[in-house]
């Protein structure tokens, strides 16, 4: 009697998947072709295969360099909003303090504002101190959106530890640091794994502010992307290349906290 109710469930998800990795597969595709290729002909498979494209990547100081630059200012904005977040979110899970709710939504609303509202007081701030055209300048940039994420992920998880086991790790002579470390931060690294992919993630794909606050020595791969626009055209085949390579740093990280991430639905924080 379930039996299709199964197979509506199952051809549903099969046409999900179909239309959320076409995209993907169409973008690989084309990273083998040809420009020429691509522009006269559409095949689902390429008909002249190279690497030229990747080649051109790995090889041109130009792009490679865009990639070396994410990957320093997103490891440096996750390690930040983790060590920031982590006292925060205890602080809300443990302590009730005057306007602590205020507060907590206040983080959120830096969540939902629209980074170009901030764009024009980091450019005169970094301008003024010297930060132009940094991987420090981006990195702290994407705090302003990611501790408050960090924070509220955290906080969900922290809330679900009893309080008994902080009080019994006082009575057996625990200073704070060290029960944080050593008792406290194991029973929470699911929530850890997830902010951590969060924090990554966003700042990975932010294009505005990176694109913005840099100019040679920072620029990131997405703000290099945007300049396949030449007279001759657009050159979707090198384009292409650079977005199945900027997948990989993604995927990686999605594989290494991908059973703390289901952990995070489960209980409603993600």
């Amino acid at each position: 009697m379930n039996k299709p109710k199964f197979q509506k469930r199952t051809l549903f998800l099969l046409a999900y998947m179909v239309f959320a990795l076409v995209p993907i597969y169409w973008m690989i595709n084309m990273s083998f072709k040809t420009n020429q290729e691509i522009l006269v002909s559409f095949t689902l498979f390429p008909e002249h295969f190279t690497w030229d494209n990747y080649r051109t990547i790995l090889t041109d100081p130009a792009w490679y360099s865009g990639y070396i630059n994410s990957l320093i200012y997103v490891g440096i904005n996750t390690v930040i909003s983790l060590t920031v977040a982590l006292p925060a979110a205890y602080a809300f899970s443990r302590y009730s303090f005057l306007g602590d709710k205020h507060v907590f939504f206040w983080l959120l609303t830096n969540r939902m504002t629209p980074p170009a509202v901030f764009l024009l007081p980091f450019f005169q701030l970094y301008t003024t101190v010297g930060l132009m055209d940094t991987h420090l300048a981006v990195a702290l940039a994407h705090l302003l959106f990611n501790v408050p994420l960090a924070v509220w992920i955290l906080e969900g998880f922290m809330s679900g530890i009893p309080r008994e086991i902080d009080e019994t790790a006082y009575i057996d002579g625990y200073s704070f640091p060290g029960f944080f470390v050593r008792i406290f931060l194991p029973l929470i690294k699911a929530g850890v794994g997830v902010a951590a992919f969060f924090c990554f993630m966003f700042s990975w794909v932010e294009l505005l502010l990176a694109r913005t606050l840099t100019s040679v020595n920072a620029k990131p791969i997405t703000a290099i992307m945007t300049r396949t626009v030449s007279a001759s055209g657009m050159d979707w085949a090198t384009l292409a290349a650079a977005g199945t390579l900027t997948i990989v740093p993604g995927a990686i990280v999605i594989w290494f906290v991908r059973n703390y991430i289901a952990k995070g639905f489960a209980m409603g924080r993600v």
